[in-house]
C-alpha cells in the first residue's frame, strides 16, 4: 500500500494496529456519528464506512492508498449501549451488564483508490461478553476513576474493568475496538498486504 489512513482518533485502535506491524497514518473522521439502521451490526459498518468516506473527501487520492474506518457498540437485550454521557449513566449501564451476557459489534470499512477509482470493502465483527455480579460500590468506584466515560458501554476491558470479565466467546481484540485478524483475513482475500 502507498498509504495507509485511519480515519479514527481511538488510541486502542492505534495500539491494535501497531501491535500487528501496520504502519499506517491517522487523520480522525470528524462528522456526526449518525446511521438509519435498525440492527446493530448494520449500523457500525454503516458509521465506519461514513468514517472512511469523509477522509477520503479530503485527501488528493494516492494510486493503492488506503482509508480505514471503524465504529464499536455495545448492545444488551438488543440495545444499542454508546458512550455514556454522564457518570449516572455510566453507572446504569454497569449495573445493568453485570452478572449478564451482551455484545461488543464492530463494523469495519475501508475504502481503497486502485486504478483511478475508490473500492469499499466492509465487515462486522460481534462479540460475546459475560461479566461476574458486581457490587454497586465497585461499579462506584470504577466510574469514579474516569475511565468509561469515552467507552462504548461504559468499559474498557482491556483496562481495570477486566478483572469482572468472566468471559468471552470470539475476537478479544474486537471488543477492544478492532478485530485485527480479521481485518487480515478480510484485506488477504482481497489480495491487499496491511504490512510492509
Amino acid at each position: 500500500m502507498s498509504r495507509i489512513i485511519l480515519a479514527s482518533a481511538s488510541p486502542r485502535r492505534r495500539e491494535l494496529l501497531e501491535k500487528a506491524h501496520v504502519r499506517f497514518e491517522v487523520i480522525p473522521a470528524e462528522g456526526e456519528e449518525k446511521a438509519e439502521a435498525a440492527e446493530p451490526g448494520e449500523k457500525v459498518m454503516l458509521l465506519a464506512s461514513a468514517k472512511a468516506l469523509e477522509v477520503c473527501e479530503k485527501l488528493e487520492p494516492e494510486e493503492d492508498m488506503l482509508v480505514l474506518g471503524a465504529d464499536t457498540v455495545v448492545v444488551y437485550n438488543g440495545i444499542i449501549l454508546g458512550k455514556p454521557h454522564d457518570r449516572d449513566e455510566a453507572v446504569r449501564m454497569l449495573t445493568e451488564l453485570q452478572g449478564n451476557i451482551h455484545q461488543v459489534y464492530t463494523g469495519v470499512a475501508w475504502r481503497q483508490y486502485k486504478n483511478g477509482r475508490w473500492t469499499e470493502h466492509r465487515f462486522v465483527e460481534c462479540t460475546d461478553v459475560l461479566f461476574y455480579p458486581v457490587k454497586e460500590e465497585e461499579i462506584i468506584a470504577y466510574v469514579d476513576t474516569g475511565d468509561p466515560l469515552d467507552k462504548a458501554g461504559a468499559y474498557g476491558i482491556q483496562g481495570d474493568w477486566c478483572v469482572y470479565v468472566k468471559g468471552i466467546r470470539g475476537d478479544y481484540n474486537n471488543v477492544v475496538g478492532l478485530p485485527v485478524a480479521r481485518l487480515f483475513h478480510e484485506a488477504s482475500k482481497e489480495g491487499i498486504r496491511l504490512t510492509s
